[in-house]
């Protein structure tokens, strides 16, 4: 794909998600909630997840801040509903790996779907903290629910 096209993709994508944010607002009877912030931009999120039987259930967020961190919350809502908590520590991981230039095997990146494209933040290290504030929230979130 081009570089043209991929940063029209890029820009569609988060335009769309942070205007229409998916699972935004408050989930009813998380099994845990973790709210960040980023200290330099003033983005703030808060993540509240349902596990039940080892399987995200619900998902949600709250907060206020940048276009990127919107709509990576929302984006990350998307991909990791559903999911099994080991996939989805394992697609955190990833997202983290792609937003700060590394590289991915090919099935992390089918199953980031449209997070994927927010790997392209990379190239703006400024923008690294808003795009990973909510999967920070959602690990940390996942890690302690895991220990309950």
């Amino acid at each position: 794909m081009g570089l043209a096209k991929l940063n029209e993709l890029y820009k569609t994508v988060i335009i769309d998600n942070a205007n229409y944010p998916r699972h935004k607002g408050q989930i009813a009877d998380p099994t845990g909630e973790m709210q960040l912030k980023n200290p330099t931009c003033g983005d703030l999120i808060k993540v509240s997840v349902k596990v039940d039987d080892g399987k995200i259930a619900d998902v949600g967020f709250t907060g206020s801040g940048c276009t990127i961190s919107q709509a990576s919350a929302s984006l990350m809502t998307t991909v990791l509903m559903g999911k099994d908590v080991k996939t989805a520590r394992r697609l955190i991981l990833a997202f983290s790996k792609l937003i700060s230039g590394g590289d991915i095997d090919d099935e992390d990146e089918e199953l980031l779907g449209d997070a994927a494209i927010v790997g392209s933040v990379a190239e703006f290290p400024t923008r690294i903290k808003c795009a990973a504030l909510a999967w920070h929230a959602m690990d940390e979130v996942l890690d302690k629910t895991q220990k309950s």
